[in-house]
């Protein structure tokens, strides 16, 4: 059973498959999406879900929370299929 709040990286690793970085931050993808679902604030969005301080770095923080809503609106259209297709990518 994976962590529930795995460290987050400042980015994630993009790839047209699904990899490790996908398959640790599942829940994570699932958090930020309910988040802008519900018209949470991104700050704490942030704060809580990536563990990142957007006042002590508002540009890295921000940037942190867009490219993992990002893939997570990527794992919606178009990697779940690749999941489903259990088609990895093993590299990363």
């Amino acid at each position: 059973m994976p962590k529930p709040d795995p460290k987050v990286a400042d980015e994630v690793p993009w790839s047209d498959k699904i990899t490790p970085y996908d398959d640790r931050h599942k829940a994570t993808y699932m958090r930020l999406l309910d988040a802008e679902a519900d018209g949470a604030d991104w700050r704490e969005v942030a704060r809580i879900v990536l563990q990142r301080d957007p006042v002590a770095e508002p540009e890295r923080t921000r940037q942190c929370w867009e490219d993992h809503l990002r893939r997570a609106k990527w794992m919606t259209t178009t990697g779940y299929r690749r999941l489903l297709a259990g088609e990895r990518d093993t590299l990363q």
